[in-house]
């Protein structure tokens, strides 16, 4: 797999839009090719290089290339927007749209993530070694279709919202999450191994969420089931004991929650 990489000059107040940045878009062009792609700064044209020394060197195919961007991208949307295929290295903080509508390939952050990273995702595989912003995973502002198949594993914490109008794929948080989690849900998978934000499952009617660490509360209208010593969700595994809980009863849904009993135990009906 050939390396390409991008350097960043720093960043302009008004931020960048820099959806070309994946190897959808720079497979098969030269480092001086790469540095002529147009991007946009907030509504005027400007060259990607002239936010980014381009060093390395391509691949004739997305597939074997790896794009490894180094520095401060800390206002710079879009970010492997629509990737397909082929490797993506962050080594620092993007802005809004990381990754999102991607099918395919896999991004790794060395940082954290700004909102509505993967976006609408609908393959692939995104590694955040940091904390990710609000909806993540989620679908776009009026839109009803969120994340509907790949992987998404943050090391941190996430914020609000995180998979919103999820309709399948898996999204793993290790540390903790905001309000809101898995809201308007229809299908796939969420673990969480840290606290559970308030409000999770809000609407949703199908799909699950495990969760690890504690959970202040959750609705009123999520009926409790039954303590079961494990769960197992497409062939996966989850040792528990877990409490589960089941709703949106408010629209007459059928997902499911479970709190790990030991950490939960003001959750389990007495």
């Amino acid at each position: 797999m050939k390396e390409l990489y991008l350097i960043s000059k720093g960043q302009p107040k008004v931020p960048l839009e820099a959806e070309v940045i994946k190897p959808d878009s720079l497979a098969g062009l030269s480092t001086e090719e790469i540095a002529n792609l147009i991007i946009y700064r907030g509504n005027r044209r400007v060259r990607l290089g002239e936010y980014f020394e381009v060093k390395g060197e391509s691949a004739d195919n997305p597939e074997e290339l790896r794009i490894i961007v180094e520095g401060d991208v800390s206002r710079t949307k879009y970010i492997g927007a629509e990737m397909s295929a082929g490797e993506l290295i962050v080594n620092g903080s993007p802005y809004m749209y990381l990754g999102a509508w991607m099918s395919g390939g896999k991004i790794v952050v060395n940082g954290n993530v700004g909102d509505f990273a993967a976006l609408e995702m609908s393959g692939g595989e995104l590694v955040i070694n940091g904390n990710a912003g609000n909806y993540l995973g989620a679908a776009y502002r009026g839109n009803w279709r969120g994340m509907s198949d790949g992987l998404i594993v943050v090391k941190g914490n996430a914020g609000a919202e995180i998979g919103s109008w999820m309709m399948g794929g898996k999204i793993v948080v290790e540390g903790s999450t905001g309000p809101f989690t898995g809201v308007h849900m229809s299908d796939g998978i969420i673990v969480v191994y840290g606290g559970l934000g308030p409000r999770a499952g809000a609407q949703m009617t199908w799909g699950s969420i495990v969760v690890y660490g504690y959970a202040p509360e959750l609705l009123p209208s999520f009926s409790f089931n039954e303590v079961i010593p494990a769960v197992e969700i497409e062939e996966e595994r989850f040792e528990g004991p877990f409490i589960e809980y089941v709703g949106d009863l408010a629209e007459e849904g059928e997902g499911s929650i479970y709190l790990l009993e030991e950490k939960n135990k003001h959750l389990k009906p007495q």
